[in-house]
């Protein structure tokens, strides 16, 4: 595979902050595999209230940057030029094995299992240094591109 631009792969994502739940993409192999980075930060919205003195990042973050992970790695198979973004469809498997807090470095891995059409099942898993996280088996879909107030289409 030739050289790929991992902050070009990234501007795909039409989520800004404060949803867009990966900071990096480490490795992609398009159609197959993704694995990107979320640096959790006490300075992130939710801490603020989840919860004041014993902050927890919420499990359906952690779930929404695997969502983000899985369909970058989806997206990645896509021919270029073909519209779409990718959206989360259906949560087939999701479990929660440990809390995330301030100052973890979430790694994201997502392994296209199958694609259907405009549909993928994605296994995706989290970790923190090497103690897993989160796990689970998402359906991701192509979504209809949609055109930004600035008119730029996504």
């Amino acid at each position: 595979m030739g050289t790929v631009d991992f902050d070009e792969i990234l501007k795909n994502l039409p989520h800004a902050f404060p949803f867009r739940m990966i900071d990096r993409i480490i490795e992609i192999e398009p159609g197959k595999r993704a694995v990107a980075l979320k640096n959790v930060s006490i300075d992130e919205p939710y801490f603020i209230g989840h919860f004041q003195n014993n902050p927890v990042m919420p499990g359906v973050l952690i779930l929404e940057a695997m969502a983000q992970t899985g369909g970058l790695a989806f997206q990645s198979s896509l021919e270029k030029g073909e519209e779409g973004i990718p959206v989360l469809a259906r949560v087939e498997e999701f479990r929660l094995r440990r809390r995330v807090i301030p100052g973890d470095q979430l790694i994201v891995e997502a392994e296209v299992m199958h694609i259907f059409s405009n549909l993928a099942k994605v296994r995706v898993l989290a970790r923190v240094r090497e103690e897993m996280v989160a796990e689970g088996v998402l359906v991701i879909a192509k979504g209809q591109a949609f055109k930004e107030s600035s008119g730029q289409e996504f």
